[in-house]
């Protein structure tokens, strides 16, 4: 008896489908989640020492995190199944049921995460609004509450690098330190969910650690613009990450010979970091190469690092219209809403595939 994986309710359909329907397109910028593993990268998996991971038994995984914990100049790094694990799992550390986490209205952590800190943490948030998704000292001094017995507790800043629906937007090293001081000012604690974090280093010509310097604890993903197919990394003081072991114990995040998916994370560290500029350029070159069509607009107008969005309201056009047309030529953006769409360049579209989606880009909206 066949059987199937049920379909995402994101997807074109909720049923199950059959693995030979799944639609290949030419041409992935619905996200940097779309790369897949090079041949380089396979063989490195292949040939990786293995142990258990769970009785500090895994070379290639304890090699790894003492790798991130340097590459973002903290004292420790935990492995993980994924961002929203790193993410769930500092919150579950840092905060108590009850809790307010301050973050922008856009993040990742309080639209994209199933409501996970909610649901499983017990916390809550309170959102600034910014159209980019960075916010100021101020704004955490004027979102922090006063301590009092009916009040929720405020506990925790997150920021998020780059910004995803901010536009991929960079956050300067010093307004994060600015917010950091006043966070500290508060008693309060600061987070970065730097799923985009190598992006925002190389594309600031700023270390990944001198932008994590002013926050408690961070993570990278490995499963975005460095190509791996699955994890992130969790890095904090050693007292975190011992906490930390405990919750991904509880929340089903041991993988027990995880030196297979640690060795991709280790090659995408010393071949894809640098190139991630090429990223960013491209992206500037697609924003550049449809800005003119009628009625689009591109927010970002020149792209920090590798995502903007497309509004196209003003075209006549939806998205999901605009969406399928460009599909016929083997194209794929993101659509978030029936106007906004989202396009994020990775490793696995080069400069001759960006230049044949400018053209199926101006065809689908102008033809």
């Amino acid at each position: 008896m066949k059987t199937t994986c049920a379909g995402s309710p994101t997807g074109s359909a909720s049923t199950s489908r059959d693995p030979e329907t799944v639609p290949e397109f030419t041409i992935d910028l619905v996200s940097d989640t779309s790369t897949r593993p090079s041949k380089e990268m396979l063989a490195a998996m292949a040939a990786a020492p293995t142990g258990d991971e769970q009785r500090d038994e895994d070379p290639t995984t304890l090699a790894l995190c003492e790798e991130v914990a340097d590459y973002l100049g903290k004292e420790a790094a935990l492995f993980l199944p994924s961002g929203t694990m790193c993410n769930l799992i500092a919150f579950l550390v840092h905060c108590r049921p009850g809790d307010e986490i301050i973050c922008a209205s856009n993040a990742h952590v309080f639209g994209s995460e199933g409501g996970g800190a909610s649901a499983v943490a017990g916390t809550q948030f309170r959102t600034v609004e910014t159209a980019d998704g960075i916010f100021s000292g101020a704004d955490v001094r004027a979102f922090s509450r006063p301590r009092r017995h009916r009040s929720p507790r405020s506990r925790l800043v997150s920021v998020e690098q780059t910004t995803n629906r901010g536009g991929g937007a960079v956050w300067p090293v010093e307004t994060l330190a600015e917010v950091a001081a006043a966070a500290k000012e508060a008693g309060l604690i600061v987070h970065m969910d730097g799923a985009r974090l190598p992006n925002a280093a190389i594309a600031s010509g700023r270390p990944a650690a001198e932008h994590a310097a002013t926050v408690d604890t961070v993570w990278i993903d490995f499963s975005k613009g460095l190509g791996c197919p699955v994890g992130g990394a969790l890095a904090g003081p050693k007292d975190f990450i011992e906490a930390a072991w405990t919750w991904k114990h509880r929340l089903g995040g041991a993988m027990r010979q995880s030196g297979v998916l640690a060795a991709a994370a280790r090659h995408a560290l010393k071949h894809n970091l640098e190139r991630l500029a090429e990223d960013h350029a491209n992206a500037a070159a697609l924003a550049a190469g449809i800005e003119d069509i009628p009625g689009l607009e591109i927010f970002p107008t020149v792209p920090q690092s590798n995502i903007f969005f497309l509004n196209v309201a003003g075209t006549g056009k939806t998205a999901p219209q605009i969406a399928a047309r460009m599909a016929e030529e083997g194209l794929r953006l993101g659509v978030e809403t029936p106007t906004r769409m989202r396009a994020v360049t990775h490793l696995d579209v080069d400069r001759p595939g960006i230049d044949l989606a400018i053209g199926i880009i101006r065809r689908a909206i102008s033809g």
